[in-house]
């Protein structure tokens, strides 16, 4: 392992521990960035540090977050160079944050054998194994779940129901249009069950200025239960995320290729 610092309270971090680290940091809300969540502890326990240790280091990630920066929330101020470089890497390569991780947790569970083996696959010219591209689709859609669902605090932004099972990540751009894009949380919002299925069929969007737009087709439906549960919300504020704003560039792919106005 390579690239280690210094960390002021505790021994060096290396590169592949910040990596995991940011993993984390992205899948929980910076509120439960704590000795005691035991996501904390499982990922101090994986990588042989106490759970005071991580929960600073997450601290040190959210020093770099705009969104926080924002609410006037600051992360802990001892972040480090290589804290740094971990965030500006990963903030433009989602998949390769997922993909990488998810590769670092096998090694680190003594999984090496079956880490190499896989990796070798997906870099065979032939193509990767149809278990290689499920798993790794498992992963993508676990972490872009676990990302966007908490950075808008377990609520639909057009609702606001705040049941977590009846809640979905929605991806703006579809996963089918865009392997790019699929892991990227700004290329999500958190939407029930039904308002997801509106907006995948373009039957709803979100404008330039975060509002909600409802199509002309249910706006004049002449059922009054439709235009009484969907079309009241028409040009209402969407409900913002603490974290992962949504994209204006995604948002309009979203309103030029998709959206019925």
């Amino acid at each position: 392992m390579s690239d280690i610092h210094t960390e002021k309270y505790g021994t060096p971090w290396e590169r592949e521990e910040l990596i995991l680290a940011f993993d984390l940091y992205c899948r929980i809300p910076f509120s439960k960035t704590k000795k005691n969540n035991p996501a904390v502890i499982e990922l101090a326990k994986l990588i042989g540090r106490t759970p005071s240790s991580v929960a600073r280091k997450l601290g040190n990630f959210g020093s770099f977050d705009p969104m926080l920066q924002q609410q006037n929330i600051t992360g802990l101020v001892h972040s480090s160079k290589a804290d740094a470089a971990i965030w500006e890497e990963f903030n433009s390569n989602w998949n390769g944050l997922v993909w990488e991780a998810e590769s670092l947790r096998g090694r680190f569970e003594n999984t090496v054998a079956d880490s190499k083996t896989e990796q070798t696959t997906l870099k065979r010219p032939s193509g990767k194994s149809e278990r290689i591209t499920e798993r790794k689709e498992r992963v993508h859609q676990s972490f872009f779940r676990d990302a966007v669902i908490t950075s808008y605090e377990q609520t639909c932004c057009i609702t606001g129901l705040r049941i977590r099972e009846c809640l979905i990540a929605s991806h703006i751009i579809p996963w089918r249009e865009s392997e790019e894009h699929r892991t990227d949380p700004h290329n999500g919002l958190c939407l029930s069950a039904t308002f997801d299925r509106l907006f995948d069929r373009g039957l709803i969007a979100i404008s330039h200025d975060y509002t909600i737009l409802v199509s002309e087709s249910l706006l004049k439906s002449q059922d009054r239960r439709t235009v009484e549960q969907i079309g009241r919300y028409h040009e209402k504020p969407m409900i913002p995320p603490t974290r992962f704003m949504p994209l204006q560039g995604y948002l309009a792919w979203h309103r030029e290729n998709l959206f019925y106005q």
